[in-house]
């Protein structure tokens, strides 16, 4: 493919390494040939590279498969999940994870991006619902306007919560910014 096929969340091989667009721009200055701006998102390291191409210039195409995966256990700092579809333990170390291990808990699903038969990243489900297990207690009094303590949830991630809640509480965080959202209703 080459320039011309350029659209948001294509992903394209450069230099040996998958990258998704993350914008482009087709630029025909007054003097000399048109190009193209992009900005390219690594997709096994998350690095984001602006690059320039000039127009028409060709690149390979990456095909990526997405699918399920579930989360089972941890093991020698491989993470193993079960392929929904036929069963299968899949190893996968943590650096294709990243961050994301500490907010993998069992039976929590998952999608997996492969390329050419390789499982090359993870992505979570951008929240998740967790118990908290330790913080400090709450007061009585307390609303969620009134600041914030530090409480560890059930996957092990600290994570900022209002000082109403307390040990037990179901919460949900934004495994992006790992961010409290709010209290779970029962």
């Amino acid at each position: 493919m080459d320039t011309s096929g350029f659209r948001n969340g294509l992903s394209i091989i450069v230099d040996g390494d998958i990258y998704t667009i993350v914008e482009f721009q087709h630029v025909k200055p007054g003097k000399g040939g048109a190009f193209v701006r992009s900005k390219l998102k690594n997709i096994r390291s998350g690095a984001t590279i602006e690059k320039t191409w000039r127009a028409g210039e060709k690149m390979d195409q990456a095909i990526l498969e997405r699918f399920p995966l579930q989360f089972s256990y941890e093991q020698d700092g491989d993470y193993y999940f079960m392929d929904i579809e036929s069963y299968e333990m899949q190893p996968i170390p943590k650096e294709k994870i990243g961050d994301g291990v500490k907010y993998l808990k069992d039976g929590l699903q998952v999608t997996a991006l492969s390329h050419a038969g390789e499982i090359i990243n993870i992505e979570l489900p951008i929240t998740i619902e967790a118990a908290v297990v330790e913080t400090e207690p709450g007061e009585k009094g307390n609303t969620a306007s009134g600041g914030s303590k530090p409480a560890r949830i059930e996957t092990g991630a600290m994570v900022g919560v209002p000082l109403f809640i307390n040990v037990g509480d179901r919460i949900k965080v934004d495994t992006r910014s790992g961010e409290y959202l709010e209290r779970c209703k029962d």
